[in-house]
């Protein structure tokens, strides 16, 4: 909607601010950075594309759970390791 209005308005703010008021958006600013991350989508502005954050946010909720299981790992590995250097009596 934005694109198509563009014309009609002297510059982008007024564009955003009347795109806003008709969806009833709270904000310009929201809408702007919608634009802004349909122009990356596109491929007509540099940045990461909403595909790419996705996968970001991915991979990194996975090393977080990875590094989590290494943590318990190593706790399980000093715990059995502590076993088996004390000494055993048998009665």
């Amino acid at each position: 909607m934005v694109a198509e209005v563009r014309g009609d308005y002297p510059n982008e703010t007024a564009a955003l601010q009347a795109v806003a008021d008709k969806l009833d958006i709270g904000s310009r600013e929201t809408l702007r950075n919608w634009v802004k991350q349909n122009d990356i989508d596109a491929g007509q502005r540099p940045g990461a594309t909403t595909e790419e954050s996705a996968q970001i946010k991915a991979l990194k909720k996975e090393n977080a759970e990875l590094k989590r299981a290494n943590e318990i790992l190593k706790a399980a590995a000093g715990f059995f390791a502590a076993e088996l250097d004390r000494p055993h009596t048998r009665s």
